[in-house]
C-alpha cells in the first residue's frame, strides 16, 4: 500500500467512525450528511487525492448536482472565518494550485511560520486593462477609502495592510497577488435577484407539494466561464452607483440589451426602471466565498432582490442570455440548487423574507 492510499484509508476510517458517533448522539441525519462530504473533501483536499471532475478545480457541468465540491463554486454557506471555496486546490482558470491551508490555520491572528503561498496574477490582469490596477509598487492606492473614482473601502469594515499590500479580511487563501482579480483589495459586484410567484395556467399560485408554500421563481445565468447557474450580476465601475449596476447588468446578462434594438431597447428600459426603481430588499452585502479570491484580493457585493408581485413587469419581457452568460432562465427556487459562490444563501434568504417555498 503506497502512502496516499494508506492517508486516504486512515482519514476515511476516521471520518466513518466520527460520522456513526454524531448519528448515535443524535445528530439528524442530513447534518450528519452535510459535514461528512465537507470533512471528505476538506481531508481529501489536504492529502493531494482529486474529488472533483474538471482541470480548473471551480466548476462542475452538472450544475445542479445536490452534492456540493470544496472547489466547486456551488453554495456552502461556512461562518465568515472558514471560507472554503477561495482555498479551492487549483486556482480557477490555471494549473497554479494554492498552498493548502487548513480550517485551523485560516486566521491570520494563528501562528504559522509555514505558511507559504503560491504568487499568482492571471496574464489577462498582467496586460493592465483599464479595469485593473497596475502592480503594487508601480503605483501606491489608497485603501480603506474612496481612492478617486475606485471604492476601495470594503463593505466589512476596515482591512489590514501587510507590506503595502491588503489582507483578506476572512483569512489565509494559499495564494497570494491579484489572480483573477483586477483591484488589489475588495472587488466590488452587485446581484440583482429578480422573482416572481410560479403560476400554473390559469394564473393561480403554485404550491409546493412538500412545504405547502408558494413557489418563487428567480432569473437565472449559466455562465460562460465554469457552466454553473447563478444570479445574474457584475461588477461595480468606477464612480457608478449600486443601483445603477444592478439594472444595467441585469439588462445586459438576462435581456441581452446590448444587442436590442433602439425600440426593443427602449421597452426594455420602461420595464426594468419600474421593478428597479421600486423598493427592493437588500438580502446580503459584504465578503463573496469565491474561487478568485486571494490573499490580497477579494470579491465582496450587495444583493438585492427585486420582486415581480404580480407577473406582469419583467415577467413578460422575454429571456435572452448576454455575452457572459450562456443561457437563461426562470428557475424554481429550492434549497437542492447548486449555485455559483453564496448564491443559494441569497436565495434563501429571499425565500423566507418572501415566506415561500425553500
Amino acid at each position: 500500500m503506497n502512502c496516499v492510499t494508506e492517508k486516504a484509508g486512515l482519514i476515511s476510517h476516521f471520518l466513518v467512525t466520527a460520522a456513526l458517533f454524531l448519528i448515535h448522539i443524535g445528530f439528524g441525519m442530513k447534518a450528519v450528511s452535510r459535514n461528512w462530504v465537507a470533512s471528505v473533501h476538506v481531508a481529501l483536499s489536504l492529502i493531494g487525492l482529486p474529488y472533483a471532475s474538471g482541470t480548473s478545480g471551480v466548476c462542475r457541468k452538472n450544475a445542479f448536482s445536490r452534492i456540493p465540491s470544496l472547489c466547486s463554486s456551488s453554495s456552502v454557506y461556512m461562518p465568515p472565518a472558514a471560507h472554503v471555496k477561495a482555498r479551492c486546490p487549483v486556482y480557477p482558470g490555471s494549473d497554479t494550485r494554492r498552498f493548502p491551508v487548513p480550517d485551523d490555520k485560516v486566521d491570520w491572528d494563528t501562528d504559522w511560520p509555514q505558511y507559504s503561498p503560491v504568487n499568482y496574477t492571471a496574464p489577462a490582469v498582467l496586460k493592465k486593462p483599464v479595469w485593473a490596477d497596475p502592480e503594487i509598487g508601480g503605483f501606491s492606492p489608497q485603501f480603506n477609502s474612496l481612492d478617486g473614482s475606485v471604492d476601495r473601502k470594503s463593505h466589512e469594515g476596515p482591512y489590514r495592510i501587510q507590506n503595502g499590500k491588503p489582507l483578506n479580511p476572512h483569512g489565509r487563501t494559499g495564494l497570494e497577488g491579484q489572480g483573477l482579480l483586477g483591484r488589489w483589495g475588495p472587488n466590488h459586484a452587485a446581484d440583482p435577484i429578480v422573482t416572481r410567484w410560479k403560476r400554473d395556467s390559469a394564473g393561480q399560485h403554485v404550491h409546493h407539494t412538500n412545504s405547502q408554500l408558494p413557489v418563487l421563481q428567480f432569473v437565472s445565468i449559466k455562465r460562460l466561464d465554469c457552466g454553473e447557474w447563478a444570479i445574474p450580476g457584475g461588477m461595480v465601475d468606477p464612480g457608478e452607483r449600486i443601483s445603477q449596476t444592478l439594472q444595467r447588468e441585469f439588462s445586459e446578462e438576462a435581456l441581452n440589451s446590448l444587442q436590442a434594438s433602439q425600440s426593443e431597447r427602449e421597452k426594455i428600459q420602461k420595464r426594468i426602471s419600474e421593478l428597479f426603481n421600486s423598493a427592493g430588499l437588500q438580502v446580503y452585502k459584504g465578503y463573496v466565498d469565491d474561487p478568485r479570491n486571494t490573499d490580497n484580493a477579494w470579491m465582496e457585493t450587495v444583493a438585492v432582490n427585486f420582486h415581480d408581485e404580480s407577473g406582469n413587469s419583467v415577467s413578460e419581457l422575454p429571456l435572452q442570455a448576454g455575452d457572459d452568460a450562456g443561457q437563461v432562465s426562470w428557475i424554481d427556487v429550492d434549497s437542492s440548487l447548486a449555485l455559483y459562490a453564496n448564491h443559494l444563501h441569497f436565495l434563501e434568504t429571499v425565500a423566507k423574507e418572501r415566506k415561500a417555498h425553500w
